[in-house]
């Protein structure tokens, strides 16, 4: 058999016209030496023998295998009308991309950069808790929402960052009252969601989510001396107060109002089951398994470098496959990371998950609003700037408008070097259709916007998790199969 690359994208000949079939742009990457992953531009895929793929490209596969078969129900081949499978292919693009289009949806307000917990992985380098200065001021408010009701999309998110937000609940108040006010001529679809550690939830703030309704989300690393020790307050009870803040909002507001969010850090290794069986035993329907991110106390107390990918990679697994047999078991628990993933391998549908977008969703699906009135391409961006990095910095409330932002040459700059297409190695990638670009994670690790991908953590990460789904999709446990594609679908 002739020797092929490992990877690469096939451009169809014009001598291709004449044979049996006519191909359709994909990629392809071997995954061993027998198989061959091959990915459509919509992400469709389908996996074949080295030896089918040989014959794909020399035009001599047969009608009659099933290799043939599968290339042309995933449109990676056809034999009929070409305008017509052109179109189709065109026709699942588009609604592929349509969170896209759809604009920014996702408003970050910074309420406060303070906080009365230390997390050594803090992402955000918070402020002490009575340094009043790292407030939002009620003037940015105003400027705030007038950009948030600018944005064309119509289901608009504002989410409260810190910091701790709750420990500004006032101007929490103000933003919602004010946004509701606006909205009342608006008629968009509004939703509000407080970020926090629950340690100052109080009935005041649950009095107040009731009305309009506002959902919380807050962070759980695992079990009471895991959780303490990444996220350590002065009374060393930040695992009780998110525990009970959770049992709080879901007896008063309903189980469907808070969500929890862990981060791995160099301690969650090994006790990944115990960390779901957490989150479970809280009644939470689910769990992020997320890796640790390369911004503020992160580096600084150098966690980040104590976490390897590969390790990383091998915690994920184990949750995964944990989740998984939970589920055959018949309790009813998702991971939300494969849960995006699995959405954008097995169905039409795009996702407004900002980090597996192309572009990336840098402004044009989310926004940041600092406390200090600057504004952020996304939460990744200002965390950048906390760090002396003012790459994805977009601008100011008091000096830049709306359409001096959003049609300004810097973000027009970051969302092309973004693009998968014009980036090398993503361009010939067999998984960039379910991938996604981090031009903040790149400039964090390679002081690089576009980064080199053979050396990016960013494409390890994506790029071992999406083989560890592969595996499951395509093993022997039809079961494990019919889970994922649940999580992929609802």
């Amino acid at each position: 058999m002739k020797a092929l690359p490992l990877k690469g994208r096939f451009d169809q000949p014009k001598s291709y016209e004449a044979k049996q079939f006519s191909l359709l742009p994909f990629d392809f990457e071997r995954l061993d030496n027998e198989r061959v992953l091959l990915t459509n531009i919509n992400g469709e895929y389908a996996i074949i023998d080295s030896s089918d793929l040989e014959s794909l490209v020399d035009g001599t596969l047969k009608s009659s295998s099933v290799a043939f078969k599968e290339l042309e129900s995933k449109q990676i081949l056809h034999t009929g009308d070409g305008v017509q499978a052109v179109n189709l292919l065109a026709l699942k693009k588009g609604t592929k991309v349509k969170p896209i289009a759809a604009f920014t949806g996702l408003h970050m307000f910074v309420p406060t950069l303070r906080c009365d917990h230390s997390c050594q992985y803090c992402q955000v380098s918070r402020r002490n808790a009575n340094e009043g200065e790292y407030d939002m001021s009620e003037e940015h408010v105003e400027k705030a929402l007038s950009w948030v009701f600018k944005s064309p999309n119509k289901h608009i998110k504002i989410e409260f960052q810190g910091g701790e937000s709750l420990l500004n609940f006032p101007l929490i108040k103000r933003v919602v009252e004010r946004a509701n006010e606006i909205n009342a001529a608006e008629k968009r679809d509004l939703q509000f969601v407080i970020t926090s550690t629950l340690a100052f939830l109080n009935n005041d703030v649950l009095d107040f989510a009731q009305r309009y309704p506002i959902y919380f989300s807050t962070s759980l690393d695992g079990p009471e001396d895991l959780h303490n020790a990444n996220r350590p307050r002065p009374e060393r009870d930040s695992f009780q107060k998110a525990v009970a803040g959770i049992k709080r909002i879901r007896d008063v507001l309903g189980v469907d109002r808070v969500a929890a969010l862990m981060t791995t850090t160099e301690r969650s290794l090994g006790r990944v089951k115990e960390i779901i069986d957490t989150y479970i035993e809280c009644g939470l329907n689910g769990i992020f398994l997320r890796s640790l991110s390369p911004y503020g106390f992160a580096v600084k107390t150098k966690h980040f470098k104590k976490l390897p990918m590969d390790e990383w990679l091998s915690f994920y697994k184990e949750g995964l496959d944990y989740i998984l047999s939970l589920n055959t078991q018949g309790i009813r628990f998702r991971e939300f990371f494969a849960s995006l993933i699995a959405k954008k391998m097995l169905t039409h549908q795009g996702t407004s998950f900002v980090d597996l977008q192309n572009p990336s969703g840098t402004a044009i699906s989310a926004i940041v609003f600092n406390y200090d009135g600057k504004i952020f391409g996304s939460d990744e961006g200002r965390m950048l700037a906390e760090m002396g990095n003012d790459s994805i910095h977009l601008g100011h409330l008091d000096t830049h408008s709306y359409e001096d932002v959003m049609g300004g040459q810097k973000l027009i700059s970051l969302l092309d070097q973004s693009l998968q297409e014009a980036s090398p190695i993503c361009d010939q990638c067999a998984y960039r259709h379910w991938c996604g670009t981090d031009p903040a994670y790149h400039m964090a690790t390679q002081r690089d916007l576009v980064g080199h991908k053979t050396f990016s953590g960013y494409c390890q990460k994506h790029k071992g998790v999406f083989r560890i789904l592969l595996d499951h999709l395509e093993g022997n446990n039809q079961q494990v199969k019919n889970i994922i594609n649940n999580w992929a679908w609802n």
